[in-house]
């Protein structure tokens, strides 16, 4: 009884991850859209967390997802698009792809902005074929309250990353790994 659904649970994975995954890009966002989408998401951000902006005014880089959308039920997977701005210019666009596996169920949405304080850290985002979270540059998640006592001494990380805007429930413990790709739009 335990492989037949361990069996299934790999069937499902492969039936609904890889169509969604390639389905995706027939969601995929204009340039114009996502440019917009990451303007606002970037207001909003700076609007709420000042200490952002601050991070922004120093960054070398900063990555905009405005929207991912993660759904799973045992087998889970995440997608979203974002802009690269570099000197206030978009310097590429890119995706960010995750599955994961365990208890989990749900669906939620959410946005994250990655500030890239580092040359190297930009770097390694350039030349990497798909930068993988928990891979390469440090990364530090902050929150509101943490951000309050973020300053150029305690500062001293590659990436600060913001987690902002989620909507709907995602319940569960579970592995996942997250890869952000340059893509051309």
């Amino acid at each position: 009884m335990c492989k037949a659904r361990l069996v299934a649970g790999l069937l499902t994975l492969l039936f609904v991850t890889e169509p969604w995954m390639s389905v995706s890009s027939a969601f995929a966002a204009s340039a114009a859209e996502i440019n917009r989408d990451a303007n606002a998401a970037l207001a909003k951000l700076y609007e709420k967390v000042p200490e952002a902006r601050a991070l922004g005014a120093k960054a070398k880089g900063i990555l905009i997802f405005p929207r991912i959308v993660k759904a799973g039920f045992v087998f889970g997977a995440q997608y979203g698009e974002g802009v690269l701005r570099q000197q206030g210019k978009n310097a590429g666009y890119y995706n960010t792809v995750a599955a994961s596996y365990g208890l989990q169920a749900g669906v939620q949405s959410f946005g994250y902005v990655l500030f890239f304080m580092t040359d190297s850290a930009v770097a390694y985002l350039g030349k990497s074929e798909g930068f993988e979270i928990g891979v390469g540059p440090s990364i530090v998640v902050l929150d509101q309250g943490k951000a309050k006592t973020l300053t150029t001494t305690t500062g001293q990380s590659d990436i600060y990353a913001f987690i902002f805007d989620q909507k709907g429930l995602m319940a569960g413990l579970g592995l996942q790994g997250s890869k952000i790709s340059r893509m051309e739009k």
